[in-house]
Order: structure tokens, then sequence, then C-alpha cells
């Protein structure tokens, strides 16, 4: 099942204030003394944040801007080879800046005349509640922090990158929007934590991995994919399965490697009204149903 929390470095503050991200060993910049510290202050940052404050703005150092150059361009042309048309044409409108690391509200200026969502700033892990219950009010929970200038196109845990390259391309399309906003109005009528699992799941195998064929060919449109730029050059060679909401929401699976199973759509359309319609109708009776 869904596991969150191995995706995110836990964020401890302690009594006195402050704020510490926990990098494992395992992590590109676990053993470096600057990046650590680098992400203790963006985190301070994102817990400090208040709704209706100015978003955070983070003064990003030659090396985070070099790695967005890095990973922007080579994504940029795995893009045009494999991702949908919905999210190649949300791409155009949204026109991120390939040079620089856009700000939390530079995005959201460019989201909201398209789709109606916001960013807002996050440490890191966002209770599954609240992250897909925000999503109702067409705000999105966004890290800021860009992952280790020694990987750069790696890394092991959602960044800014991935927020932004991966989910504000999928928001700039009101389709997709649309859909964002079903799950977050699910998540509030949900009471049982195996149903609020279960709307997790599916929305892993869908707007995080989702592919869809499109004349001929298997194209990606899950924000996971867009923003990976190994998984996006594999995902082909993934079994490929048509669209079922008991499987995608009960099947197990390992987030920290590339995935062995995807659910293909036939079109957006039928993203639209499988999975969409999934959402708008999903009710905790509507889930022990699925999983009895």
């Amino acid at each position: 099942m869904f596991n969150e929390a191995q995706l995110y470095s836990p964020v401890t503050a302690s009594t006195d204030g402050d704020v510490t991200v926990h990098l494992s060993d395992e992590h590109p910049g676990g053993h470096d003394p600057e990046y650590r510290a680098r992400r203790n202050a963006i985190a301070a940052l994102a817990l400090s944040y208040r709704p209706g404050e100015p978003l955070p703005t983070i003064d990003y150092t030659d090396e985070e801007q070099e790695v967005w150059r890095i990973v922007s361009a080579e994504l940029a042309r795995k893009h045009r080879h494999y991702a949908a048309a919905e999210i190649l044409a949300g791409e155009e409108r949204l026109a991120l800046p390939g040079d620089h690391i856009p700000q939390l509200h530079e995005v959201t200026a460019k989201l909201v005349p398209l789709s109606g969502f916001r960013y807002v700033p996050a440490a890191g892990l966002v209770p599954l509640r609240e992250f897909f219950g925000a999503f109702a009010e067409r705000t999105f929970h966004a890290t800021q922090y860009i992952r280790h200038h020694s990987a750069p196109l790696y890394t092991p845990e959602p960044d800014a990158i991935h927020e932004v390259i991966g989910h504000a391309n999928q928001l700039a399309s009101p389709r997709f929007a649309a859909i964002y906003a079903e799950v977050g109005a699910a998540a509030t009528r949900l009471e049982t934590v195996a149903a609020l699992k279960f709307l997790a799941d599916v929305f892993w195998f869908s707007m995080e991995f989702g592919v869809v064929r499109e004349h001929g060919e298997v194209r990606c449109y899950g924000a996971g994919l867009l923003s990976s730029f190994g998984e996006i050059e594999e995902f082909r060679s993934a079994t490929l399965r048509p669209l079922d909401i008991h499987e995608m929401g009960t099947a197990a699976y390992d987030i920290t490697h590339y995935q062995p199973v995807l659910y293909c759509a036939r079109s957006i359309g039928e993203i639209e009204d499988v999975v969409g319609g999934f959402f708008a109708t999903m009710t905790d009776d509507v889930v022990a149903g699925h999983t009895a």
C-alpha cells in the first residue's frame, strides 16, 4: 500500500525553534554540511509560513540554479518525445523558465489564470488529508528545496523540480486540474484511513505515474514520470494494464523503484471518465466495496 513517508526526509522543530531535516546517510547531500544547513533553512521558512502571507522567496544559490538549468533542459527534450499532448499544451501555456528556478509565487501567478491552482510552501511531508484536501480549494503544497548538485539528474525525494516541472505543468491543464479538484473534494468526504490510502494509491497510479496511448504510442502524463530523468526513459518497458480502479487502489508496489506495472488509458477522456469519475463519487462505502 501507499507509504508516502518513505518519500520525504523527516523534518523536526526543537523547543527553541531550530528546524532540522533528517537526511539519511544514503542521501546525496547527507554528508554535505552546507547542503544540510541549506535544507534546514528552507524548511524553517516553510514551517513559519501562515496562510494569507506572501509566499517565501528563496535566494537560490548558483549551484542550485545550475541544477535547475541542467534538469530543465534534459526533461524538456524528453517531454517532446514522451509526454502526452495535453501535458505539452499545458507546458506551452505555463512557459516555465529554463534558465532559473521560478519562485512559488511566480508559478502561482502563471497557474491561477489557467486552472485556478496556487502553491503554498511545504517543509517536507504533508499529512495525506491536508495535502489532498487542499486540492478542493485548488491549493498545492510544494517543497522549495533543490536536489544535491552532485546528482542533478537524481533525487530520492520530491524537490522543487518534481513539484514544478512535474505537477505545475500538469496543473496548467484545466482538464487535469479538474481531476485534482475532485480528489480534494473526495478527501474532505472520507472518514477512514483505509479510504484515504485507497485515494492516495489511485492518485499514485494516475496523476503521479499515469500513461496514455496516443496515435499508437504510449505517452506519460503523471507528474512522477514527467519529473524523472531516468524513469521517463524506462516507462514504456513496464507492464501496461487498462485503467482499473480496484487494481490501482489495492496493488502492492515499491515507491523507491521504477514502477514495473503502469495503468494505461486509451485517451485523456477515459482518464476523466474513469479516474475523475471515481474521485467524484468516492465515499468510504465505495472503497469498502473495492477492498472487501
